[in-house]
C-alpha cells in the first residue's frame, strides 16, 4: 500500500481542512482522495495537492476502495460510520471522542505508544487536544522517576470549539453585544472556567477526558489527576500549568534533560532571558513546548512546569497523520 486511497470525513471543518494541509506538508502518499461531510456541509469542492476534489455526503456506503479513513467530524458521525469504514476494509483514525475509551481501541500519541498501531482494518483513536500535549510532557518524567500524582490547570484556546468558537471570539472583539452561542459567558477579554458541559460530579466533560485519556495513554489506570479546564480568549494554542509528584527524587535540571530527550518536545526554559513558551510560539509548530520547570518550594518530589501545544496541529491533525505514518511503517 505505497499510496493508499484516503477519505476524510468532516473535510469542510476547521480540523478537516487543516488535516488536508498537514497531509500535504508531510508529503503523505495518497492515491485517491475522497472528501466527505454531513449532508448540511456537503457540496462544493476543496483543493488537495493542486487538484479540486468534490465534497460528498458521508454515508455508510462511502468507503468502497478506501484504505485509510480520517474522521475529523463530530462524534455522532464517527460512531455511526467508522464501523462501516472498517467493514469496507479500511483503517480508521478517529479524532472525535467516540472511541477513545473503548477498551478494544488504541488511544495513541505516537511518540509514547505508537507500537499499538497495526496495519490492519480497525479503529485507532487520537486523543483530545488538551490531552496530547499534557501526556507528552508527563511521559519522560514518568520514565525518569515515576509519576504518583498530577495537578493541572489548562488554559484552552477557542479553536478547541472549532470554527464557531473562533467566530464568536472575533465577533465579541468587534462588538461586546454580539450574542453568545458557543460559550456560557463572554469570551472576549474574559476567562471562563468551563470547557464543555458540567457533569453531576461538578467536573466538566473536558476535565474528565483529561483524567481518563491520560490514564489510558500512559497505561497508569490509577494515576491521580486533579484538573481544571479554563477557556481563554486565545485563538490557537492550549497551555497548561502542571504540578507533578514523582515517586523518586528528580531535580529540575534532570527533568529538563528528560524532557529535552523526548521526541516531540522542545524545551524553552531560561528565566534570566524571559524565555518560556507562549501560544504565539506554537502557531506553526508541531512540537509540544515546555518551560518554567522548577521544584516546588514546600514539598519534596514535586515539580512545576508550563506546557503549550498547538491544539489544531499536534493536538489534532499532526497527531492523526503521525498515527497514519505509523500504520504505513508497521
Amino acid at each position: 500500500m505505497s499510496a493508499p486511497n484516503i477519505a476524510v470525513v468532516g473535510a469542510t471543518g476547521l480540523v478537516g481542512q487543516l488535516l488536508l494541509r498537514t497531509l500535504e506538508q508531510r508529503s503523505f502518499p495518497c492515491g485517491h482522495m475522497r472528501l466527505l461531510a454531513s449532508a448540511r456541509s456537503a457540496g462544493g469542492k476543496l483543493e488537495f495537492k493542486g487538484r479540486e476534489w468534490p465534497v460528498l455526503e458521508a454515508r455508510a456506503d462511502s468507503f468502497e476502495d478506501c484504505d485509510l479513513v480520517f474522521f475529523a467530524a463530530m462524534g455522532g458521525l464517527s460512531r455511526t460510520l467508522a464501523p462501516a469504514a472498517v467493514a469496507a476494509g479500511a483503517m480508521v483514525i478517529d479524532k472525535s471522542g467516540s472511541w477513545r475509551l473503548d477498551p478494544e481501541v488504541p488511544l495513541v500519541v505516537p511518540e509514547i505508544n505508537g507500537h499499538l498501531v497495526e496495519r490492519t482494518p480497525g479503529i485507532v483513536a487520537s486523543p483530545n487536544c488538551s490531552t496530547t500535549g499534557f501526556v507528552l510532557a508527563l511521559a519522560p518524567l514518568h520514565r525518569a522517576a515515576g509519576i504518583r500524582r498530577v495537578t493541572v490547570t489548562t488554559l484552552q484556546a477557542v479553536s478547541g470549539c472549532g470554527r464557531d468558537g473562533v467566530d464568536e471570539l472575533h465577533a465579541q472583539q468587534n462588538d461586546r453585544a454580539a450574542p453568545r452561542k458557543v460559550f456560557a459567558h463572554q469570551i472576549a477579554d474574559n476567562v471562563v472556567p468551563q470547557c464543555e458541559d458540567f457533569l453531576d460530579n461538578g467536573y466538566t466533560i473536558e476535565e474528565m477526558k483529561l483524567l481518563h485519556e491520560t490514564r489510558k495513554i500512559l497505561d497508569l489506570p490509577k494515576l491521580e489527576v486533579s484538573m481544571t479546564c479554563v477557556r481563554v480568549p486565545v485563538e490557537i494554542g492550549h497551555s497548561a500549568s502542571i504540578l507533578v509528584e514523582t515517586e523518586r527524587p528528580l531535580t529540575a535540571e534532570q527533568a529538563r534533560e528528560a524532557l529535552a530527550a523526548q521526541e516531540g518536545i522542545r524545551v524553552l526554559d531560561d528565566p534570566a532571558a524571559n524565555l518560556y513558551p507562549t501560544p504565539q510560539d506554537c502557531l506553526e509548530d508541531d512540537q509540544v513546548l515546555v518551560g518554567r520547570v522548577r521544584a516546588d518550594l514546600n514539598r519534596p518530589n514535586h515539580l512545576w512546569m508550563w506546557q503549550v501545544a498547538n491544539n489544531l496541529r499536534k493536538g489534532a491533525c499532526t497527531n492523526a497523520v503521525q498515527i497514519a505514518e505509523c500504520m504505513m511503517a508497521e
